[in-house]
């Protein structure tokens, strides 16, 4: 049997190459999964983007100088079992590599899932090496696999800031700015702040994801990148930066005077990418999900953040699923090649809104 894999170059991303290489056999206490099916979005450009920066690289190394995968959310099958706890046919949700196949060593299994043990995984986050059996796990539904693959992850993230934002009481605004309005972890975001009333929350976009933006109703009002200088600098805000855009960011220190705070969450703008240099008001500060975990899970336990998470999902879940004009369309491409295509469309920005991209490397 072999695994094909695509392959992304580290310092120029709109090079890829496809590589299919014969399985070795596995190990003892090792997993073999076949990657079933995952989502790709503008998240996991900023993994490729800030690979090298956060790390996201290791996570799936290629022993190629130079080339890496990026990885991606979504579902894989165990195919065969070389561990007491895991059984062949087990469905798994995880953090998986672009490919058709990929080994694990399961280490700490439970009823709810188990970690990569994998040595050059041990020091990286719990929260990218964990994977749930769905028998288990109450966020699963087999009925809209696709929803959960393309938006939980991201929500999660979503969730997170807005928890965050929270718990350090808006940084006392209560203006939210979020550039790229319409990508789904600014509008997850959006529709957590649009429930807490006394927030305004302004969806930054280009003229041409406007309607879009407005259909989804949780931004108080939509404004185009070109016309800032309509909303008022001066009132207290806190700009949550979902693009990574620099000269954007520029532009909005240097407009809103009474900027509060300045969080940096994304980086879908990846051909702006850059330092920002010297810049007016509070210095962007790099969102983290995983220390928001990390305190919510010292503050609330294990299954006090589980339990508000599943409530939070349910709610956006059935949101996305039942809005008269559906916020997400989901589009579904199969082989190696096409999800190579599909790689380069997303990285280039050309997606609709409206479109979610579920692809998988299995041959359609």
């Amino acid at each position: 049997m072999s695994t094909t894999t695509l392959l992304v170059r580290q310092d120029q991303l709109a090079t890829t190459r496809l590589l299919t290489a014969e399985d070795s056999a596995l190990a003892d206490g090792r997993v073999r999964v076949r990657v079933e099916q995952f989502a790709l979005t503008s998240n996991n450009i900023t993994y490729a983007a800030l690979g090298d920066m956060l790390n996201y690289w290791q996570f799936f190394p290629t022993g190629e100088a130079g080339w890496g995968i990026v990885p991606v959310w979504g579902f894989g099958t165990v195919t065969e079992s070389l561990h007491p706890d895991v059984a062949v046919g087990e469905r798994l949700y995880g953090y998986w590599p672009m490919g058709t196949h990929t080994v694990l060593s399961p280490h700490r299994a439970n009823a709810v899932g188990f970690s990569d043990g994998a040595p050059h995984r041990a020091s990286l986050h719990a929260v990218y090496n964990h994977y749930l059996r769905t028998s288990t796990d109450p966020l699963y539904r087999a009925d809209n696999e696709d929803v959960q693959a393309l938006l939980r992850p991201l929500f999660i993230t979503s969730w997170l800031i807005d928890d965050f934002l929270e718990d350090q009481q808006f940084f006392g605004a209560k203006r939210m700015l979020l550039s790229s309005a319409s990508s789904k972890t600014a509008y997850g975001t959006a529709f957590q702040l649009a429930q807490r009333g006394g927030i305004e929350v302004i969806g930054l976009t280009s003229p041409g994801n406007v309607a879009f933006c407005e259909s989804l109703g949780c931004y108080s009002r939509v404004v185009t990148y070109d016309a800032l200088d309509q909303i008022d600098g001066a009132t207290p805000s806190v700009y949550i930066d979902f693009a990574g855009s620099v000269g954007l960011r520029q532009r909005i220190h240097a407009h809103f005077t009474g900027l509060a705070y300045s969080c940096s969450v994304g980086a879908s703008h990846v051909q702006d990418l850059g330092g920002a240099g010297q810049l007016p008001g509070p210095r962007p500060v790099m969102f983290f999900a995983p220390a928001q975990v990390k305190k919510r899970h010292a503050d609330w336990g294990a299954q006090g953040l589980n339990d508000r998470l599943v409530a939070a999902w349910n709610q956006f879940s059935a949101a996305v699923q039942t809005a008269t004009l559906p916020w997400l369309v989901v589009q579904h491409h199969a082989g190696p090649e096409a999800t190579q295509a599909l790689f380069a469309a997303v990285l280039a920005g050309n997606s609709d809104p409206r479109a979610g991209h579920i692809a998988t490397m299995q041959a359609g």
